[in-house]
């Protein structure tokens, strides 16, 4: 059944964005001075595939829920595969380095993509306990993801809810600054005509001109390709040169004025542009009215 978070069948919605970290408590401190409501610290686990013992991944994270879609916050636990690909993500730079996108089946949709030809990962099934206001619960996911180093940008995945209420709690979804969607994913690129082909043919989505660039729309969210010359002069920096990249998020709030007032705050076109800031790396946020 489609929700505001789980989409109907057909349907590719932007699930969360993934900063990679290496102080979670710098990174929340840096989110709650914004306005946001963060979650507390939790472990992923999944079973082994032997003893069905579960065992941590390798990586944690606190999350920002918003009502439609979230943002996804890592830090590394454990010296596993995932652990170590996500040590060398941040040994080139703390940011953003993952992107999910929300289906109904990801099973169904991982066979497609290796029918297709794209090099896919194992499918995998990933949990982590949360505390309700209840009482605990198990927030579980089946995840087909890309083989490592099949898109520059870092981790690409593809996913689907299996318990909504757990993550998206009441409690979570209520932000100071009014949050309300993760609208889009910003990409630097060198070549975006190149860039927005490999996410087109992952997402069974056309590319299309917009502005500057290209976009991929989804049928909640959207992926915006930017050439690196644009996303340069967007963030203040280069992020990665050469290297296509996620370097904004574009996040709607009931009223961006509210943030107006922090310091390197800028208006460009209909969006107030602040940066990261250290703890989350370099980037920006794209503040939009709801």
């Amino acid at each position: 059944m489609k929700t505001a978070n789980l989409p109907a069948a057909g349907e590719v919605s932007l699930d969360h964005s993934g900063h990679f970290v290496a102080d979670a408590d710098a990174a929340r401190a840096a989110l709650e001075g914004l306005g946001f409501t963060v979650t507390p610290l939790s472990a992923q686990v999944q079973p082994d595939p032997e003893t069905g013992e579960e065992r941590l991944t390798g990586t944690g994270n606190i999350c920002v829920m918003l009502p439609e879609g979230y943002l996804e916050i890592l830090v590394h636990t454990a010296d596993t595969a995932i652990g170590r690909e996500f040590m060398a993500a941040l040994d080139r730079r703390a940011g953003l380095h993952l992107a999910a996108f929300g289906v109904t089946d990801a099973a169904a949709r991982h066979a497609e993509l290796e029918a297709a030809g794209l090099d896919m990962r194992p499918l995998v099934h990933f949990s982590r306990e949360v505390a309700t206001e209840t009482g605990q619960e198990t927030a579980a996911f089946t995840v087909a993801r890309l083989a490592a180093g099949v898109m520059p940008e870092g981790r690409i995945q593809i996913l689907t809810h299996h318990n909504e209420p757990a993550l998206w709690q009441p409690r979570y979804t209520t932000h100071a600054n009014g949050a309300q969607a993760l609208a889009a994913i910003v990409l630097s690129a060198p070549d975006p005509v190149e860039t927005a082909a490999r996410f087109a043919r992952f997402l069974d989505r056309p590319a299309l001109p917009h502005g500057a660039g290209l976009c991929i729309a989804l049928d909640r969210g959207a992926l915006e390709i930017l050439p690196e010359a644009e996303a340069t002069a967007l963030v203040g920096e280069a992020v990665e040169p050469g290297r296509s990249c996620f370097v904004g998020l574009r996040v709607t709030l009931a009223d961006p004025a509210v943030l107006a007032d922090r310091p390197r705050a800028r208006q460009v076109g209909n969006s107030l542009v602040l940066p990261f800031g250290a703890a989350l790396g370099p980037g920006v946020w794209l503040f939009d009215r709801a």
